[in-house]
């Protein structure tokens, strides 16, 4: 297939007509890398502001996108051993960061770096799961304890209560939410519900709301917001991509995660704001299950 070249494609933006070349991906790849500090873990942002800390969220989020983009953490050993260090056995959990207090995302989140970088799942696994088990309460919890089960390949008995919890979340129809969030809330919600075992009530209804819920900006957003948002955007896909089904329109989609791209290699949230290693993982992530 041949595509014509256009201004956008000459300066490098990855849109539809013009896809992410490899020199892009290896300077992604490159700015990624930059992230990881001597602790092993990975900055949230750039690694020049000597006032940000290696923490989980973003170690996670920075091994999984080098992953889809084909690279590697520059030093994956001393990666795992920052990601132990979070891991607090008294409690099983995980926390952000060494001598902070363990919390249901950072717990979620260490069991899928566990995984990501091969680390004895066996060691963390147990523990882990009935914290996920033990500590989940609300919707926001839930949604990522189910992402560390799935990764962990458990599922506890308090699953059933959760999946309860999100039925009554539910519309009529089958959707979740309302007015223009109603595509953000429907991809959250039904993707936490296939992740944790459950079966999707309307489905036709559920791809509608968040087919529609696509925005003139070709990305989809939180309720209120003005704008679309790489978070959004890679949780109403996520969806998309466990139903092998696709965006009202592809080309819209990527055009928008070109505009989150920075000079740097990396992703912002929205267009316009700094470079962080989530955005990053977002847009990769997007990109690789366009891809596929």
């Amino acid at each position: 297939m041949k595509y014509l070249v256009t201004p956008v494609c000459l300066l490098g933006l990855a849109t539809f007509a013009c896809a992410q070349t490899k020199d892009e991906k290896a300077k992604t790849i490159e700015y990624l890398q930059s992230l990881q500090d001597e602790q092993g873990g990975f900055q949230a942002a750039t690694a020049k502001d000597k006032n940000t800390a290696p923490a989980l969220r973003p170690t996670f989020a920075a091994v999984r996108a080098l992953q889809y983009l084909g690279g590697k953490p520059r030093d994956a050993a001393a990666c795992a051993k920052f990601v132990d260090k979070c891991f607090d056995k008294e409690s099983g959990g995980f926390a952000d960061a060494t001598g902070k207090k363990t919390d249901v995302t950072s717990t979620a989140l260490g069991l899928m770096a566990v995984v990501e970088l091969k680390m004895p799942l066996d060691d963390y696994r147990d523990t882990a799961v009935k914290y996920l088990a033990d500590n989940a309460r609300t919707f926001e919890e839930i949604r990522i304890a189910a992402a560390g089960l799935e990764a962990a390949e458990r599922r506890p008995k308090v699953v059933d209560d959760w999946l309860a919890l999100i039925a009554k979340m539910r519309n009529e129809d089958g959707t979740y939410g309302k007015d223009d969030g109603k595509a953000r809330e429907t991809g959250s919600a039904a993707v936490a519900v296939l992740r944790l075992g459950g079966k999707l009530e309307h489905q036709d209804e559920l791809l509608k709301a968040v087919k529609t819920g696509q925005r003139k900006d070709g990305g989809f957003g939180a309720a209120g917001a003005k704008s679309s948002d790489l978070e959004s955007t890679y949780r109403i896909m996520r969806l998309f991509h466990i139903l092998k089904e696709k965006p009202a329109d592809t080309a819209a989609l990527k055009s928008f995660i070109a505009k989150c791209r920075n000079e740097d290699g990396g992703y912002a949230t929205s267009p316009g704001e700094a470079s962080t290693a989530s955005a990053t993982y977002f847009a990769a992530t997007i990109l690789h299950w366009l891809e596929e």
